[in-house]
């Protein structure tokens, strides 16, 4: 129990920090000693969730000392996981430099040097150039220039592991302002016919197209004339870490509940139907049968009903996804041996498992409430799509917020629904 009476998570300040100077990683050690007081305390809140499980049934009620007990641990337990889940996330991060830039071919090593130019100095020319001779569809002097090939893989690779939705997603990469996808409505008629039987004619297959347009996303670091200065500082790996917070909260965001006007449509944003009268263009949920909770008597049949709800295709690669509150009342089930059905990863950086199948915690899913889609499951990488048009532009501003320079950075990015079978949803409610 020493380590959730604590309840202070284990991180350091320069991963929360959105400051100027480059962020610290923390040691592999860190990760692991985190990682083993999460677990740790996983134990100890089973002890606790065990012992109010008893008295419920020797009593029909558990005592409030021991149902506070069970809510202090499972709070501790969240940040103890989201601490684990920082300090995995800030240990894998890539590096930009050393070997990799030596292997730079003599063009992109020289659009780094007139980039890294144009950053520190706001001197333009070299890059303006370059981009010029080179054609580039995606830049525009005035508004911003593209960031180096590395920079972007950089920025998209950091994105991925904080984007919730995006790491499970299928992404698409695109040159040109929207992504179309052809699907078939109605198939081809066929049948089976004898050998001297006649072949009726076959009705022609039925097409339809979705889009997915790329929306512009933006954010703005401001860095010192200092920083800018001091050489020792890598300002690609800087511009990355700056952005990438707020193009993840932001993505993460319209993933889930976007509506598709200036941002990516969410999934939670199409139009929601009974699973029993589902139709193509709409997700199919089920419902808990109690407002604003789970069912009353065997709460954990309705996550058994939700994964087969979903085709057999799809479940091989299937998830849930939900916040963390909606996880933290999950996490009090037991199967009928007595079981957890909510377990921890095995590592840092792992996700938990719900009923043996991953769970994805994303804040931007409802918490559990009246008619409220707090759950969601299924084959996102086939269910969701996330174009990326290709190219990330900065442009530098040194006025707007003397004596600091601002940075707008953007990038295109869409999202939507492309395979509605894939996912489904529990509503808590009764209709």
């Amino acid at each position: 129990m020493s380590a959730m009476n604590t309840g202070v998570p284990r991180i350091g300040a320069s991963l929360n920090t959105r400051g100027l100077e480059t962020k610290s990683v923390p040691a592999s050690h860190e990760v692991r000693d985190a990682m083993d007081e999460f677990l740790g305390a996983f134990e100890a809140f089973k002890d606790a969730n065990d012992e109010r499980l008893g008295q419920i049934e020797r009593k029909l009620s558990a005592d409030v000392v021991t149902e506070d007990k069970v809510e202090r641990i499972n709070r501790a337990l969240d940040r103890q996981k989201k601490t684990v889940d920082e300090l995995a996330l800030a240990f894998a991060r890539p590096e930009i430099g050393g070997e990799a830039r030596t292997r730079l071919d003599p063009a992109r090593r020289e659009h780094k040097r007139a980039f890294d130019l144009y950053v520190r100095k706001g001197e333009a020319h070299e890059l303006r150039t370059l981009e010029a001779k080179a054609l580039s569809a995606q830049s525009d002097p005035d508004g911003g220039y593209l960031v180096p090939a590395e920079t972007e893989r950089m920025i998209d690779r950091v994105i991925s592991d904080a984007s919730p939705i995006r790491a499970i997603a299928g992404v698409r990469q695109i040159g040109a302002a929207s992504y179309k996808k052809p699907f078939t409505t109605s198939g081809p008629a066929s049948g089976w016919v004898g050998e001297a039987e006649g072949r009726v004619e076959t009705g022609a297959p039925q097409l339809s197209e979705i889009e997915f347009p790329a929306m512009e996303l933006y954010a703005m670091p401001a860095a010192t004339s200092t920083l800018l200065d001091d050489a020792a500082v890598n300002i690609d790996q800087w511009l990355a870490e700056e952005v990438q917070t707020a193009f993840a909260e932001q993505e993460g965001a319209a993933f889930v509940n976007g509506d598709g006007v200036r941002r990516p449509r969410g999934f939670l944003s199409y139009t929601k139907v009974a699973n029993a009268g589902w139709t193509h263009g709409k997700l199919g949920y089920l419902v808990t049968g109690n407002a604003g909770a789970f069912p009353s008597a065997n709460a954990s049949d309705i996550l058994i009903d939700l994964i087969y709800s979903v085709k057999a295709g799809y479940r091989s690669n299937a998830r849930f996804v939900m916040n963390r509150a909606t996880q933290s009342a999950i996490r009090k089930f037991k199967d009928a041996e007595g079981n957890y059905l909510w377990q921890p990863g095995i590592a840092a950086g792992t996700p938990p498992t719900l009923l043996n199948y991953p769970v994805t915690e994303s804040e931007d899913m409802p918490s559990i409430a009246a008619d409220a889609t707090a759950i969601a499951f299924g084959d996102f990488k086939r269910g969701y799509l996330i174009v990326d048009r290709l190219g990330v532009r900065v442009l530098r501003d040194p006025y707007s917020a003397k004596p600091y320079v601002l940075f707008y950075t953007t990038k295109r990015v869409g999202g939507g629904v492309q395979n509605f079978e894939a996912i489904k949803l529990l509503k808590f409610g009764t209709a």
